[in-house]
């Protein structure tokens, strides 16, 4: 049972940035020892990315479908927007700031970046070029004002005209006029004698269509997935078993939104399908007393088949500080069929990104099970072929166009 507490105490921290939106940037947060070590850690393995073109093995022309991007330290130890090619080794980077870059989104258009670093809200040019300031939230003087005052989680229309962020609330930027529009107001208690969170919102990710986005609604602690529709200004709360993380994907025709979670604690793990009319189905179940069944990066292929990392515990008692999982393939209900595609599973995952088609996934593996940011990104194909390591480190990594 001792084993049990301590990894679940492991495995809440490091969800605890998927479930609060509201919360200060990983990189920033007072979590205690296990944090500060992690971050220690990752200063020693985060190497910055050169500009230049990096001599990587095993890349070709056309490794990659689209640019990756993704977060890495920069030659002052701050975390900055890198770009690798679809070569797979030229690398550059992307921002410039005097402090870290805490989150970031690339235009589906252009390839150029939204993000927010010191409180604001910037735009550069794919190259990295004509840096921009859009919106300034300020000083955040203490930590009831991130409730009204942090400028942060940043979503880029399918069209690439528009960037929701979160800013006191779920706000719009239209490119073409600078128009900021403010669709969702954060609840915010002044009873206390201070500013304390009742409800936040803050986008995830648009539909395919843009019809629709992902939004995180943000409690003082935790937090649920709900969808916005843009026509009507219509807020859709998934109620009964609601979701509330982690990583996930829309279907191609933006029917639904899978989401999974592979952690154990303030969160339960398991797999969802949440519909475009906000019901929920579960489809893979972690409720006590098990089995648990852990999964993270769920994503619907072309093929009509479910790929995500899955791995199945009897009981509870059996959980290590880290789950392993297995990459496998299955139908939409993420039970029949269900096959691994290696025949191993993979330790110490912080982070899964997907060919658009799944022909691949880039994993950011940690070299400890105590660092839960990042990792050495290399690629794993479904088909069995042979493995093909990008580059030492990346986080938050996303497809550019």
């Amino acid at each position: 049972m001792k084993k049990l507490l301590a990894a679940i105490l492991v495995l809440t921290l490091a969800a605890l940035a998927c479930v609060t939106p509201f919360a200060e940037p990983a990189s920033q947060t007072n979590v205690g020892t296990v944090v500060a070590q992690t971050m220690q850690a990752l200063t020693a393995v985060a190497s910055p990315a050169p500009v230049a073109t990096a001599a990587l093995p095993s890349a070709t022309s056309d490794l990659l479908p689209h640019p990756l991007y993704y977060l890495n330290n920069d030659s002052a130890g701050f975390l900055q927007v890198h770009r690798l090619e679809m070569d797979g080794k030229t690398v550059q980077q992307i921002t410039f700031e005097p402090g870290n870059v805490e989150t970031y989104d690339v235009s589906p258009v252009d390839g150029s970046v939204a993000y927010t670093s010191n409180n604001q809200l910037l735009l550069v040019e794919a190259d990295g070029s004509d840096r921009l300031l859009l919106v300034d939230g300020g000083p955040l003087a203490s930590d009831e004002s991130y409730a009204t005052s942090r400028v942060g989680n940043v979503a880029w229309s399918p069209d690439g005209k528009t960037i929701a962020f979160g800013y006191g609330g779920l706000n719009f930027y239209a490119l073409d006029t600078g128009a900021i529009n403010k669709v969702l107001e954060n609840r915010v208690d002044t009873t206390p004698g201070i500013a304390v969170l009742r409800e936040g919102y803050s986008p995830k990710e648009y539909a395919p269509d843009g019809s629709k986005l992902l939004i995180n609604i943000g409690y003082y602690e935790g937090g649920v997935y709900a969808l916005y529709y843009l026509s009507g200004n219509t807020l859709i709360r998934s109620g009964e078993n609601a979701v509330t993380c982690c990583e996930g994907s829309w279907t191609p025709d933006g029917s639904a939104y899978y989401a999974a979670s592979p952690y154990l604690g303030m969160i339960s793990p398991g797999l969802w399908r949440i519909n475009a009319d906000g019901k929920v189905d579960t489809l893979l179940d972690g409720e006590f007393p098990g089995p648990l069944e852990f999964a993270q990066a769920p994503i619907l292929g072309p093929d009509g088949q479910l790929y995500f990392f899955h791995y199945s515990l009897p009981k509870a008692e059996d959980i290590a500080n880290r789950t392993p999982l297995y990459m496998v393939r299955s139908e939409t209900d993420g039970v029949t069929g269900r096959t691994n595609l290696y025949p191993e599973p993979f330790e110490n995952i912080n982070e899964i990104l997907w060919a658009p088609d799944a022909s691949f996934a880039i994993l950011a593996i940690a070299p400890l099970e105590n660092i839960f940011q990042g990792g050495k990104a290399e690629i794993y194909y479904t088909d069995g072929s042979p493995s093909v390591p990008l580059v030492p480190f990346a986080q938050d990594m996303r497809w550019g166009p």
